[in-house]
């Protein structure tokens, strides 16, 4: 009889979870799901009185992250992390006998995971690993994924990956999406080059904050600065100085 794989999923969004559930078991028939959990909370009491051979972790769950199940509760299985950093932020992680799953995941992440489980199992690796990683990785930025605005008579969550530009006004900040939609945002944008990806993100001026994503052209302007044609259209010129263009070509070609 074929010795079944009992998987924990820590997975706050339901889709994700089932997704997760569904390709590991398509991955490996012996995969057994033993529980799937939303919460830090959650996740403490089941691994207080319940065994697993593998878990499966996202990084942001609905009350917290992650790192503090490990603070409460002692973890011996291997674990590999399921985030939406970029890779750039978990290099440190690969050597390691512990892997990850960057979202939104491919069929051969889940294989390349659970092949290094089972060789994790022929040769285990030292605890002390596991503390490194859990160590690197809560020094990795964790950058805003929405924010919470007011409209009209209401609070609504807007997706930071939705925002073409932040523009700043007499000392009020606002918010465009791609749609063309306008938010009051309650940041600065010297708060906000704190809070935003940078890889996502570039300050173009004292007044613009603008989205890779959403730039459409760039035009060469007066005295070498450049000019920033967005999908959503800005209330001024969207310019790059002389000085901070290098920068600007930097970023967008990395």
């Amino acid at each position: 009889m074929m010795k079944s794989l009992r998987i924990l999923i820590i997975e706050d969004e339901p889709v994700n979870a089932r997704n997760l559930a569904f390709v590991l078991q398509d991955v490996d028939a012996a995969v057994e799901i033993v529980a799937t959990l939303p919460s830090v909370d959650a996740s403490v009491s089941w691994l207080t009185d319940n065994r697993c051979d593998l878990i499966f972790m996202d990084i942001q769950l609905a009350d917290g992250l992650s790192f503090e199940i490990f603070n409460r509760v002692n973890i011996m299985q291997p674990v590999v992390f399921v985030s939406a950093f970029d890779e750039y932020a978990l290099k440190a992680f690969r050597a390691n006998g512990i892997d990850y799953v960057l979202k939104p995941f491919l069929r051969e992440d889940i294989e390349r995971a659970l092949d290094k489980y089972k060789r994790w199992t022929q040769a285990p690796a030292d605890v002390t690993a596991l503390k490194n990683m859990i160590q690197a990785l809560q020094q990795a930025p964790v950058y805003k994924r929405s924010f919470l605005v007011h409209y009209r008579d209401r609070l609504i969550p807007v997706p930071v990956a939705g925002i073409a530009w932040f523009y700043s006004k007499s000392e009020v900040v606002q918010a465009c999406t791609a749609e063309r939609k306008q938010y009051f945002i309650d940041h600065t944008l010297e708060e906000l080059q704190q809070l935003l990806d940078p890889a996502d993100f570039f300050r173009a001026n004292r007044q613009f904050i603008v989205q890779r994503k959403y730039i459409l052209e760039v035009d060469f302007y007066f005295n070498g600065r450049l000019l920033l044609n967005m999908e959503a259209p800005a209330p001024e010129h969207i310019l790059v100085s002389k000085a901070r263009a290098p920068f600007f070509r930097d970023w967008m070609n990395s």
